[in-house]
């Protein structure tokens, strides 16, 4: 088949990354025969002529599910799209689908089920960091291959896995540089959830105020994970006055938070507040009228305008809905079954360590949130962007960082 010839059977098939094809992004549809499975996995994973297995391991129940149930619809999107395209050097995508169900533990325990039992070819999963921690260790004995998708503290590398979402340094430095500047900024108050990734956000936040910007912390308090009492840090807050609450509590423990506070007055016109972890996903269940003109950073606004994300997000929404809303993490996890394709066809195989090895200094221009570029510490370069909640659930996008390259062991952070 010419790669013209492809290139129009592709663009046929109406997949919104048929375009990545026809730009040479992404390689064309290969035919299984093309690919002997003896040649392409010499590691018995679970690949036949025909198909491939890959893992989808994420909470779709417990009070994470409000934040991860975007992840799986975007994940069994971009599998769906590519197997209109053909799939994967000719093989169809079959999803083995877990539920981790909001606790570390049972992470792991699937983790090692889908890696040993079910020898799938890599995994799309895990949003908390306490769950990535939990799998880590497995996918490295092993030899998995893991897609995780959240942003995320950093300080951490692993040859087993890619980071489709921000780390620290991207996330927060930025936000924190744009907040105190645009509100002229002194005094900040931290709150978060009480596991790893709030408390060394936190850290770093809290290094970066002070020792970069000349701030002052007047608070910092940690909530139980789904914990829903935020009374006694509210009237804290009150009595601190600080210029910016900057928060990091995630999962349902949102939608309290956000009703709390409404409720004591606490608003956009009173308070200024820059949270790193409130996305389109958890706005749906607090209720755009109670964090109207709050500000979020993210790399990713289901709002942005460019023709790629029109096209994601009218895709998205014919799979899974007219109401269905799309927010940072889940633009993040969309990108995860591409960049396994791209790995896997730029390395002619599905082994783990040659698709690992192929993928850095791989390029997606057409990317949602625009271009992103694979970097060999196995993050993505990508741009910092602040969104300005509106009432109707849908953020404002406000201020958009250039290109910042991934630095998960930052000096003087840590």
């Amino acid at each position: 088949m010419s790669n013209n010839t492809r290139r129009h059977f592709i663009t046929k098939t109406g997949a919104l990354m048929g375009a990545l094809l026809a730009a040479g992004m992404i390689s064309g549809s290969a035919f299984a025969a093309d690919f002997p499975t003896a040649k392409v996995n010499t590691t018995k994973l679970a690949v036949t002529d025909t198909t491939v297995k890959v893992g989808i391991l994420h909470s779709s129940t417990g009070t994470m599910a409000i934040s991860e149930t975007g992840s799986i619809q975007a994940e069994k999107l971009a599998i769906a799209q590519i197997n209109a395209m053909g799939g994967v050097l000719g093989r169809k995508i079959e999803v083995i689908q877990e539920d981790g169900a909001s606790d570390w533990p049972t992470f792991a325990e699937k983790s090692k089920k889908l890696l040993v039992n079910d020898k799938v070819a890599t995994v799309f999963g895990c949003w908390t960091s306490a769950s990535r921690k939990a799998v880590l260790p497995v996918f490295e004995k092993e030899n998995g291959l893991l897609f995780y998708p959240t942003f995320y503290e950093g300080l951490e590398q692993s040859k087993n896995v890619f980071y489709t979402g921000q780390e620290a340094t991207q996330q927060i430095l930025a936000g924190l540089d744009w907040i105190a500047k645009e509100k002229k900024a002194k005094t900040f108050y931290l709150i978060g959830s009480d596991y790893i990734w709030p408390r060394t956000s936190m850290k770093i936040a809290r290094k970066h105020i002070e020792q970069k910007l000349g701030g002052k912390v007047v608070g910092e308090e940690y909530i139980a994970l789904g914990d829903t009492q935020f009374g006694s840090v509210i009237n804290k807050i009150k009595l601190k006055k600080p210029d910016v609450i900057y928060a990091a509590v995630v999962g349902g423990s949102n939608v309290a938070w956000f009703k709390q506070l409404n409720a004591a007055g606490l608003n956009s016109k009173k308070q200024n507040m820059l949270t790193i972890s409130v996305t389109e996903d958890e706005v749906l269940g607090i209720g755009g009228e109670n964090l109207e003109g709050f500000y979020s950073a993210m790399k990713y606004f289901q709002s942005l305008k460019n023709p790629n994300n029109e096209k994601f997000v009218a895709e998205f929404k014919k799979m899974w809905g007219p109401k269905s809303v799309i927010g940072d993490v889940t633009q993040a996890a969309y990108l995860g079954p591409w960049l396994w394709k791209a790995a896997v066809e730029r390395a002619g195989s599905f082994d783990v360590d040659k698709a690992a090895a192929a993928l850095p200094g791989y390029e997606l221009k057409t990317a949602p949130e625009g271009y992103v570029k694979v970097d060999p510490n196995h993050h993505l370069e990508s741009k910092l962007r602040v969104g300005k909640w509106l009432a109707n659930g849908q953020a404002e996008v406000v201020y958009e960082s250039d290109l910042i390259k991934p630095d998960p062991f930052p000096k003087g952070y840590q």
